[in-house]
């Protein structure tokens, strides 16, 4: 029954995948991964990225800022651009891999050994890049909530928040956990071969004729 399902559990963890890809790619740029709002000005908010910093007014629309050196940034930026390069390679091949050992792709039909293998690395590579972008995000959010209750910052001084990019990245990084594990699942399953069922059905076949003779007065 569950080989029914495999081309089903395929198509699912591909596009479960390919959704978790695509957010990751979208986490790695956008600006908002953290927000500060102005009590003095509350018409202004500042957002700060892995790339730059943006001012969003309420008149002026948004005016960004890249940043001047890699070297000047807080360690959990310059670690996060890096897994997040990270993730988003190993994301692709991944892709390209399981795309080859889909059953529905009808190249290499003769080498299921293979396209199982590729399943199966393919399903790897999406949790190895699912975990590679939940650590950057989760770390930048740890140093923010460290920094927001930190006593020794004067309470005048205003305190960085949660940016809207976090949660895009921790919903990318279970879209890509929930893919891989998918593909490699349907990867363990093994295919039922049509001389195996020609032997069970003459087997059951002999069992028959010889209950018949016994019965036989």
């Amino acid at each position: 029954m569950a080989l029914v399902y495999r081309p089903m559990m395929q198509l699912s963890g591909i596009l479960f995948s390919l959704l978790g890809w695509i957010l990751s790619c979208l986490t790695t740029y956008l600006p908002q991964w953290k927000n500060l709002n102005l009590e003095l000005n509350e018409l202004e908010i500042w957002t700060m990225g892995l790339w730059q910093a943006c001012v969003v007014q309420e008149e002026g629309g948004m005016q960004c800022k890249d940043f001047d050196s890699f070297l000047a940034l807080p360690p959990e930026l310059r670690i996060s651009r890096v897994l997040m390069f990270f993730s988003n390679g190993s994301g692709l091949l991944g892709l390209l891999l399981s795309g080859f050992g889909l059953d529905c792709l009808k190249i290499g039909e003769r080498q299921q050994e293979q396209k199982r293998r590729l399943l199966l690395f393919g399903g790897m590579l999406f949790w190895i890049s699912g975990i590679t972008v939940i650590v950057p995000v989760s770390w930048v959010a740890h140093s923010t909530v460290q920094e927001f209750w930190d006593e020794n910052i004067p309470d005048i001084v205003p305190r960085w928040d949660f940016g809207e990019a976090l949660f895009v990245g921790w919903l990318a990084g279970f879209c890509l956990i929930l893919g891989g594990s998918l593909l490699s699942c349907t990867s363990c399953l093994t295919d039922i071969h049509p001389s195996s069922i020609h032997y069970v059905v003459a087997e059951q076949q002999d069992q028959c004729q010889h209950l018949e003779t016994e019965t036989r007065p």
